[in-house]
């Protein structure tokens, strides 16, 4: 045998523990960046929040360190990202408020007539409904999680008998293991005094797969109904809530749930106003008490420190520029998202003016980041999960990337406006034939656009369009 040695010279890029925590902090949205710098509060003793006076808004005090805080090194001892004058206004954000859906959920389940044990078995299963309302955990493993956190020995039978009584709490359909099970409970909440209702549980019962499928033919078929007795019945589904836990976490709205905007963007006069919305985030500082600890330790007569003062010292220390970084990083944060957002505003003005999508100009990330120097991944970072509230809605910073196109003509159009279209035709079709996604091809060539089946069927996807087959209705 044979061995062979040889060396090969690679290069790799690591990062560090503090470009990764940058990171996180440039990916939080605002309503999760509140809770982030409460954390760190909590886990360094040295920062600490601080509610700023007016005199202190407009000129942050100094505090200079040898060692630790030179001036050079942190030009503030303050974080200071809310920069609002006494006079402004709070805005009209969107905030979720009242009771959530577990909170009511386990205040019905105290009119129950459980004992001590079945509701600490009720409440850990309330615990493991999602917002929309479902149980997407199997009993067995929720058996197992309950005997590791309470130490509560129990069976999956148990807990299927205390999640029926759940089911029968409001609201209807609640605890439900898939879709299916929640329209049953919902449709069963009644008593089933029509046809239309019985087929429907029939439908849902036995034949949930085809019905989803919308093989409506050969369930009309297989019923030996009429086309008005199974359209009757699939209306009485369609009356059902696929997300019953939305009246909680949505407060009632059919809409998408409530967002707290990242940005606040006003328009008046032709002239713009952009801001972060930084409303309730703390402002930080480093606690005095722990400079003076250090400058008396280090200020003693002989200049000289016991063991255990040096290790206190060395304590302290790393605390403070653990807390210079993280104020650091969060004023970071605070820069690179107006740089970002400034920059889309100045390649969007035509759209943020009156919010017509037809004006929206073609816009990848690599157009953001060289405009502002940063990296694509730190521009894709920004608008992920970011949002923007303007004079004419919330609007999700994502959604204003779209890649360029062509027309026949050579005119480069924006995506969107093949969206439009795509979206016009399909409301607009015969529902019991609708629109294939050849078609809709054809439409677009027609119209002077050059644009493929595979493209129009993944623009339908990104709408959200299921394909024609399903869209068929009856």
């Amino acid at each position: 045998m044979i061995l062979n040695q040889t060396q090969s010279l690679s290069m790799q890029q690591k990062l560090s523990p503090q470009q990764i925590q940058m990171i996180k902090l440039l990916e939080l949205p605002t309503a999760m960046l509140e809770q982030r710098i409460k954390q760190e509060i909590e886990e360094n003793i040295v920062l600490e929040e601080e509610q700023p006076s007016e005199e202190e808004a407009e000129q942050p005090k100094q505090i200079s360190m040898d060692e630790y805080l030179r001036e050079d090194d942190t030009p503030s001892y303050k974080s200071r990202i809310n920069n609002f004058s006494k006079d402004d206004r709070p805005r009209n954000i969107q905030i979720s408020g009242g009771r959530t859906l577990q909170e009511s959920l386990i205040e019905q389940l105290g009119f129950r007539n459980l004992s001590e044990r079945e509701m600490q078995l009720a409440t850990f299963i309330v615990g493991s409904i999602d917002n929309d309302g479902y149980l997407r955990r199997d009993l067995e493993s929720l058996s197992d999680d309950i005997a590791f956190t309470l130490g509560i020995e129990t069976s999956a039978a148990e807990l299927e008998r205390l999640l029926g009584i759940i089911q029968h709490l409001e609201p209807v359909g609640v605890g439900a293991r898939d879709l299916r099970e929640s329209l049953l409970l919902q449709l069963c909440q009644n008593p089933l005094d029509t046809d239309a209702k019985k087929l429907a549980k029939r439908i849902l019962t036995s034949h949930f797969d085809e019905f989803v499928k919308k093989h409506y033919e050969r369930l009309i078929a297989r019923f030996g109904v009429s086309e008005q007795e199974f359209r009757e019945a699939v209306h009485e589904i369609q009356r059902l809530s696929p997300k019953p836990g939305n009246l909680y976490s949505e407060e009632g709205s059919d809409t998408a749930p409530y967002i707290i905007p990242d940005f606040l963007l006003d328009y008046h006069d032709g002239k713009f106003d952009l801001s972060l919305n930084s409303y309730n985030i703390p402002e930080l500082k480093i606690n005095r008490h722990y400079m003076e600890v250090i400058r008396n330790m280090m200020g003693q007569p002989d200049g000289k420190l016991s063991d255990k003062d040096k290790e206190a010292v060395q304590f302290v220390k790393s605390k403070i520029d653990s807390a210079k970084w993280f104020m650091s990083a969060i004023k970071q944060r605070h820069d690179t998202l107006m740089r970002t957002m400034r920059t889309i505003l100045d390649y969007q003005q035509e759209y943020f003016k009156e919010g017509d999508r037809s004006k929206l100009r073609p816009m990848i990330l690599k157009d953001i980041a060289d405009r502002t120097g940063l990296d694509v991944s730190t521009i894709s970072r920004v608008v992920n999960s970011k949002y923007v509230q303007t004079h004419f809605g919330i609007i999700l910073l994502k959604s204003l990337f779209s890649e360029a196109m062509q027309t026949t003509s050579g005119e480069e159009v924006s995506s969107y406006e093949i969206k439009n279209i795509l979206q016009e035709c399909i409301d607009g079709e015969d529902k019991r034939h609708p629109l294939t996604d050849e078609v809709l091809m054809n439409i677009l060539n027609e119209k002077g656009y050059c644009i493929a089946r595979r493209t129009v069927a993944k623009y339908r996807e990104m709408l959200n369009i299921p394909v024609a087959r399903l869209r068929k209705q009856i």
